[in-house]
């Protein structure tokens, strides 16, 4: 339960009804159940061995596209037992034909409760951790990738440094380790906040009350038992890489120059280097995109070249980077966007 400070504070930031609404989807999941399986559970006696990663997929035709199937391939072959858990409540027969020799299971459920829903399935279903299991590795198909070798992100995991890894942090709202990709070593998979966190997740249809109190509230909880949370691309570390060169034209050479992607990289670097001044955090998979990737990271995010919510200005010549200055191939992405995009240019 909130505070009273909390609350008022929340209102002041977003008004009565932005407070309100979130209760409302709250409300709304009283009664309902969280598990959401269609079909039969996994059988007891599933073999999945010490590695394990939770799969959550969305796509509301039950298909598989390319970029999704071959960042399970990804898996499978960085030596995951992959349980796959679709939203979908309904996968084609050619997507599970592709699956069925990559995954330990396919779980298929029905949209309630979005990717923490299809999580706390997964995880609870499977009965995680198991006494041989040593990592569990939640990720999902918010991204394009990987864009290079999987096993070169995940030799940056290291138990014995900290108990949980992400692959970026965000300092909006609180801090907080992304959720589209997180990995529990043994510590943190056999302390009583691992159990109590996923049993405390329900079937909310607020999207902001799962990203405060389920994305942003697995990170605090975990660190509030004593557990450590580390991203494998720290947040300080992105924007100390904005490049100075951008930084360094004149505003008169910029307008000189009349190219509106030059005006633009100028004007991001330094959006960039005034919300660290005022300590105003961005979104790093969006904002420092750039950085990611020149940086060893091997996704992009999907919402960032297919509506680019929050508007980040300088995303134009993605394929440049992607391609130029990272040595990658975008060809996936661009068949992806072939096949998303109307009335916008990629």
């Amino acid at each position: 339960m909130a505070s009273f400070a909390e609350i008022m504070y929340f209102v002041l930031k977003r008004g009565w009804y932005g407070y309100i609404q979130p209760q409302i989807g709250l409300i709304g999941s009283i009664g309902r159940n969280p598990d959401q399986l269609i079909g039969p559970p996994p059988p007891l006696d599933l073999l999945l061995g010490p590695k394990i990663a939770v799969f959550v997929h969305f796509d509301p035709l039950g298909a598989l596209r390319d970029h999704v199937l071959a960042y399970v391939t990804a898996l499978h072959r960085a030596g995951y037992a992959i349980a796959f858990v679709t939203n979908s409540g309904r996968l084609r027969p050619e997507a599970r034909a592709a699956l069925e020799p990559l995954c330990a299971t396919i779980l298929v459920r029905r949209n309630v409760g979005y990717d923490f829903g299809a999580m706390r399935e997964g995880i609870l279903r499977l009965g995680l951790p198991r006494p041989d299991t040593e990592q569990v590795l939640i990720a999902n198909d918010s991204v394009y990738g990987p864009l290079r070798p999987l096993e070169e992100t995940l030799a940056r995991i290291d138990f014995s440094v900290a108990d949980v890894w992400g692959c970026t942090e965000s300092w909006q709202r609180r801090y907080h380790l992304q959720s589209y990709f997180l990995a529990f070593g043994p510590r943190a998979l056999h302390h009583p906040a691992w159990l109590n966190f996923w049993n405390s997740v329900r079937p909310v249809q607020s999207k902001d009350w799962i990203i405060r109190t389920y994305e942003v509230g697995l990170t605090q909880q975990f660190l509030r038992a004593g557990l450590t949370c580390r991203a494998m691309w720290p947040y300080a570390e992105l924007v100390k890489l904005v490049d100075p060169e951008w930084l360094a034209i004149s505003d008169d050479e910029a307008a000189q120059g009349g190219d509106p992607i030059v005006l633009m990289r100028k004007y991001h670097a330094r959006h960039i280097r005034d919300a660290a001044v005022l300590r105003r955090p961005l979104n790093p998979t969006s904002d420092l995109w750039r950085q990611l990737l020149l940086s060893g990271y091997p996704f992009l995010k999907r919402e960032l070249l297919r509506s680019n919510p929050t508007n980040v200005n300088d995303v134009t010549d993605w394929r440049d980077v992607v391609r130029n200055e990272a040595g990658l191939d975008p060809t996936m992405i661009e068949r992806d966007l072939q096949r998303a995009l109307r009335n916008v240019a990629p």
